[in-house]
């Protein structure tokens, strides 16, 4: 059975940094795309950035600029660098990961944080 395991979520101050990494277990197998979304309770979950397996990106506009997302395909991981946080960045990050045609794999979600 595929996991997704996230790790680097928590507290940061404003104009802090946090990094966010996300692994695929269970077995071996590369996605199309990877990437992360988030959510405030009680609004729509919303892209926060997106790689495909040929290196292309996709920004949301609130973070293009701030945020990096990469990954590695032969550890078959994605990852988030996250500067210049702000507290409306605040939100639960879940990480995701699709093929086309198949049904998109899910991470548990953590929990960021932006406070002073």
């Amino acid at each position: 059975q595929v996991q997704l395991v996230e790790s680097g979520g928590g507290l940061v101050q404003p104009g802090g940094s946090l990094n966010l990494s996300c692994v695929v277990s269970g077995i071996a197998l590369t996605f199309s795309t990877m990437g992360w979304y988030r959510q405030v309770p009680g609004d729509r979950r919303q892209l926060v950035a997106s790689i495909r397996i040929d290196g292309v990106t996709k920004y949301g506009d609130s973070v293009e600029g701030r945020f990096t997302v990469s990954r590695d395909n032969d550890e078959d991981a994605v990852y988030l660098q996250m500067h210049s946080l702000r507290p409306e960045d605040t939100a639960v990050y879940c990480c995701f990961a699709s093929n086309p045609c198949a049904r998109d794999t899910w991470g548990e979600g953590f929990q960021v944080t932006v406070s002073a």
